[in-house]
């Protein structure tokens, strides 16, 4: 599993066929999802527990020492996305080789936003396999690539 973790001020998640907000947020973290090949439950479980856990937002001291859980009223915009479990390798074309099937990254993208919505964050999420749009504005910036690698 690859997620790219932003600290944000703000962002949502639009679906421009209908017009549609799917998913917004204040102050928080967005994480783009790329779901692979081998990721389980245990993976998930495994990613939850450090993004939520991750020491990201300022303290009085202006120090990168709270986590997503020690917000005041902490929220998340999971959004999944393909597009990072790719592969950039020899050539200009991305591999999504390593990209999990559809069918089951859909069911490990639902048990990933219960299993943050479980630890009492305000948790809104993309529409997987749909065509997004997503705006932010990222706070900092703030960026973080993480890689769970498969149990």
């Amino acid at each position: 599993m690859r997620i790219v973790i932003q600290r944000v001020s703000h962002a949502s998640v639009a679906i421009p066929r209908n017009a549609d907000v799917s998913g917004q947020i204040e102050r928080g973290l967005l994480a783009l999802i790329g779901l692979q090949r081998g990721d389980t439950d245990q993976t998930v479980q495994m990613a939850v527990e450090k993004l939520v856990n991750l020491r990201i937002f300022q303290d009085e001291q202006g120090k990168m020492n709270r986590c997503l859980l020690e917000l005041q009223k902490p929220q998340a915009l999971l959004v999944p996305n393909f597009t990072v479990a790719c592969v950039l390798g020899k050539g200009r074309r991305p591999s999504f080789d390593a990209a999990m099937p559809p069918d089951q990254a859909v069911l490990l993208f639902r048990s990933f936003v219960e299993k943050f919505a479980e630890k009492n964050i305000i948790t809104k999420s993309g529409v997987f396999g749909a065509e997004m749009q997503v705006s932010l504005c990222n706070d900092g910036p703030v960026t973080f690539i993480l890689d769970i690698e498969s149990q």
